[in-house]
This record gives C-alpha cells, structure tokens and sequence, in this order.
C-alpha cells in the first residue's frame, strides 16, 4: 500500500483555516464538529512541528556559523 504523502505546512495551514471557516459559520452538526475539530488539531500540531523543526535548523545555522560566511542550503520540510 502506498504512503499517503505529507502535506506542507502551506497546504496543512490552508486546510486548518478552511476548517476554521467552516466552524465559525455554525451550519455543521455536532458529530461534524467534532470531526473538524480532532483534524483541526492534527494540523496545527503538524504546523506547530514543521515551525519548530525550521526554527531549530536556522538556530543550529547560526550557532555553527559563529561570524563565518559560509553558504549552506537549508533543508525545510514540503521544500
């Protein structure tokens, strides 16, 4: 069986804030909400560890640097 693909954090925040909308609007069940909500909270858990990870990696750029210019790519999920 294939791997479902991982989405980006783009694509992750995109969905959470379609959830989100449709939430506000008040027209979904209650099963349906909570449906939305458990999603909701996968993808901001999945935004929230994508940041922390980018963040890490700019932070261990920086301290392995120490004044010295040197050209590195930086790896970031979804890129």
């Amino acid at each position: 069986m294939p791997r479902k693909k991982e989405l980006s954090f783009e694509e992750s925040l995109e969905k959470l804030e379609g959830i989100v909308k449709e939430m506000e609007e008040g027209n979904l069940s209650l099963k349906d909400l909570m449906s939305h909500y458990s999603e909701g909270v996968t993808l901001a858990e999945h935004c929230t560890k994508s940041l922390d990870r980018a963040e890490q990696a700019m932070d261990l750029l920086v301290k392995e640097e120490q004044g010295k210019v040197r050209e590195s790519r930086l790896d970031i999920e979804g890129e």
